[in-house]
């Protein structure tokens, strides 16, 4: 598959890029993407939901009224969870959500993921550029140059670059992440993936 390099002004730069086939050209596998995304949102959980239980709850140990003879049920203290203000039965404890995923299947999904972008032409090469300063209004006349301005975009490049970050990290619709960070959940949320031409060969090194 190939894509032709475009420049930050929108402009064709004459270039071409051969994209692999084994990676933007596979036959999505839609489990592999489902397993991934779901990994990524059970990490994001915080899972710090907490009830008190019978041991936590304020109150006296004393028996309530003695076991046998009074013709009603049996009770201990007050803490006991049928009554009002008692300890919770099975209640809620702090855990981590996460789960192991192999790492095979996570590539899998990150191809799949590419390859869907590959078919609704939603890939963009854009040739490598940087900025001296901080700058959200040049990163947003970025997008509007490639006409992609009311559209969620992912701007994926091979190495950190800390002002190209900071230009786009106030704008709502655009992300920047470097190959190493580059996730299933982040290419699935974008309508247009944007690939930094010296991006493209070190994802081909990790996929």
């Amino acid at each position: 598959m190939e894509l032709k390099v475009l420049n930050i002004k929108g402009e064709e730069t004459g270039r071409q890029v051969n994209l692999n086939d084994s990676i933007f050209g596979i036959e999505p596998n839609d489990h592999a993407i489902y397993l991934d995304v779901k990994q990524h949102m059970a990490k994001k959980r915080q899972g710090t939901h907490k009830a008190k239980e019978r041991s936590e709850i304020k109150g006296s140990t004393k028996k309530i009224k003695k076991q046998k003879g009074t013709g009603t049920a049996r009770f201990g203290d007050i803490k006991n969870p049928i009554f009002r203000g008692g300890g919770r039965i099975f209640g809620p404890r702090p855990r981590n959500y996460g789960f192991k995923l192999n790492k095979k299947v996570k590539q899998l999904a990150r191809k799949s993921a590419l390859a869907y972008k590959a078919k609704e032409e939603g890939l963009i090469v854009l040739e490598d550029f940087s900025f001296d300063v901080p700058k959200t209004k040049e990163y947003q006349q970025i997008k509007q140059n490639l006409n992609i301005v009311d559209k969620k975009s992912l701007l994926v490049l091979s190495e950190a670059n800390k002002n190209i970050y900071l230009s786009s990290r106030n704008l709502q619709d655009a992300k920047t992440v470097t190959v190493s960070e580059l996730t299933t959940y982040d290419i699935l949320g974008a309508k247009t993936v944007i690939l930094a031409e010296s991006s493209i060969d070190a994802l081909e090194k990790t996929l």
